[in-house]
C-alpha cells in the first residue's frame, strides 16, 4: 500500500510541477503576447487569450496542484484543533474532520464527474475569437484532481485510525499539518 501511495505521490507531483508549471508558463506567454500586441502593435495577437487563461489554463493550474498541496499539508485542513489535544482525543477529532472532508469532496467529485461526463457526451465547446474549441478535456481534469484528493484523504484516515488504535507515530507531515513536504 505504501508503494502505491508513493506512486500516486509521484503522479501528483508530475501534475503539479510539470502540468501546472506549463500552464503557468503558458499564462505568462499569453499575457505578454496579448499586452505587447495591444499596446505596441495595436492589434490582438492572440484572439481570446483572456478566455484561454480564464477557462482553461488557470483552472488546470489550480486543480492539478490541489492533490499535491493536500498531500504536503499546504492545503487548508480542518484538523488543526486535533494537534492541540492529547494523542487519542486528537486522533479521534482528526478522523472525524477527515471523514467530513472526504464526504464533501466525494459529493463534489460525484457532481463534477457527472458534469464532465455531460460535457464529454455533448462535446462542450468554448468560443475563442470566431472559432469554437473543445473544452471538455479541461473539464475532465477537475474530477481527476478531486478523486486524487479523496484517495489521499482515505490514506490519511487510515493513518489516523492506526495511530488512534495502536499509538503508532504519524509521519511528520501528518502530525503537524504546517510541517509540509515529503
Amino acid at each position: 500500500m505504501t508503494r502505491l501511495h508513493g506512486l500516486l505521490g509521484r503522479f501528483e507531483w508530475g501534475l503539479a510541477s510539470i502540468g501546472a508549471g506549463l500552464c503557468l508558463f503558458a499564462v505568462m506567454i499569453l499575457t505578454v503576447l496579448s499586452v505587447f500586441g495591444r499596446y505596441a502593435l495595436h492589434t490582438d495577437l492572440v484572439p481570446g487569450a483572456y478566455n484561454i487563461i480564464e477557462r482553461m489554463l488557470f483552472p488546470l493550474m489550480v486543480f492539478w496542484a490541489l492533490p499535491l498541496a493536500h498531500r504536503d499539508g499546504i492545503f487548508p485542513r480542518l484538523e488543526v484543533i486535533a494537534t492541540t489535544l492529547p494523542r487519542r482525543a486528537g486522533s479521534a477529532v482528526a478522523i472525524l474532520m477527515l471523514v467530513v472532508e472526504l464526504a464533501i469532496f466525494l459529493f463534489l467529485f460525484w457532481y463534477l464527474a457527472q458534469y464532465a461526463a455531460t460535457g464529454l457526451r455533448t462535446g462542450r465547446t468554448m468560443q475563442l475569437g470566431s472559432d469554437f474549441f473543445p473544452v471538455w478535456p479541461f473539464i475532465m481534469m477537475v474530477p481527476l484532481a478531486l478523486g486524487l484528493m479523496a484517495i489521499e484523504m482515505v490514506w490519511q484516515i487510515a493513518l489516523h485510525v492506526r495511530h488512534f488504535a495502536t499509538g503508532t507515530p504519524l509521519p511528520a507531515a501528518e502530525a503537524d499539518p504546517t510541517a509540509g513536504g515529503q
